[in-house]
């Protein structure tokens, strides 16, 4: 059963230039496609091509996609300036004769303002930027790959959730179908016990009369037709199980038309049996609905 999940999360990562691009893709239900991204100073310019990559992959659901980026052999390092050592080195060297002072230790000269400076991440020019953004856009794949696989394992997982409840539906279709409540014989045995208790009370009725408290009495008591759409939905629903592509929105339309004729079958029931079977069939479908809130 090819369902898929709009639950999942996923990571992946790529590394170019002595930078690591790593990406977090999370989703969780949604009415439509909703793609929020969290992307570091400067990466703005891969906005469109990101959601253009999330579109392909999803129909539905909120999904986060969170972009960091490392410099683990690129951060703050520091560096001798040599232009300011020389120069240190050099006054050194003028001064060594005119005043008695023991000679310059390493950490000393080190220590001399402006000869050791900290210097930050080289920028890059375009060529390496773009490297750094394909690898960036592999990354992104790799996430939204893995999304792909947590959603169709969460998917699966509901599929069996929802065949369960679909099978229930259908015995408890079968059972009100052969309900005696349901069968003809005791909808014609009911409607006789009825017009007999109405001639009583009303001899004075016309044929006319008779005929339509009659026919009310029969489309009051008949559940057939729901227990017919009922079959049907069942029949569709398995259809859509099987499918392919999002069928979140049918399957989330389709259970409320199977609420509807178990409400109107509980309305009918003129027995505590029917009656039964009725809010059965409603705590079926409920939990249905509440599981294909969660499919794509």
């Amino acid at each position: 059963m090819p369902l898929a999940s709009m639950t999942g999360f996923a990571r992946a990562s790529a590394e170019a230039l002595g930078r690591v691009a790593t990406w977090e893709a999370r989703s969780v239900n949604g009415r439509g496609l909703e793609v929020r991204l969290r992307l570091p100073p400067g990466y703005d310019r891969l906005e469109g091509e990101i959601r253009t990559r999330a579109a392909r992959r999803f129909d539905r659901g909120n999904v986060a996609l969170n972009l960091t980026i490392e410099t683990p052999t690129l951060g703050p390092r520091l560096q001798v300036n040599r232009a300011a050592l020389d120069q240190a080195l050099a006054l050194m060297g003028e001064l060594s004769g005119r005043i008695d002072a023991a000679a310059p230790r390493l950490d000393g000269i080190l220590a001399i303002r402006g000869v050791l400076e900290t210097v930050g991440e080289t920028p890059l020019d375009e060529a390496d930027q773009a490297k750094l953004d394909a690898a960036i856009l592999s990354a992104l794949d790799g996430a939204l790959a893995g999304l792909v696989e947590a959603r169709a394992k969460e998917g699966a997982a509901l599929a069996r959730v929802l065949d369960a409840a679909l099978d229930e539906i259908e015995a408890l279709t079968r059972e009100a179908a052969a309900s005696a409540a349901a069968q003809p014989a005791a909808l014609k045995a009911k409607l006789e016990a009825q017009m007999a208790e109405l001639l009583g009370g009303q001899a004075g009725l016309s044929p006319e009369r008779l005929a339509h408290e009659a026919a009310l009495l029969a489309v009051k008591a008949d559940v057939r037709e729901e227990l017919d759409r009922l079959q049907a939905h069942i029949g569709q629903a398995r259809e859509l199980f099987a499918g392919k592509g999002a069928v979140g929105r049918k399957l989330d339309f389709l259970s409320q038309e199977f609420n509807r004729e178990a409400n109107t079958l509980c309305s009918k029931a003129s027995d505590i049996a029917l009656t039964r079977i009725g809010l059965a069939l409603k705590t079926a479908i409920d939990r249905m609905r509440e599981q294909a809130a969660n499919v794509e």
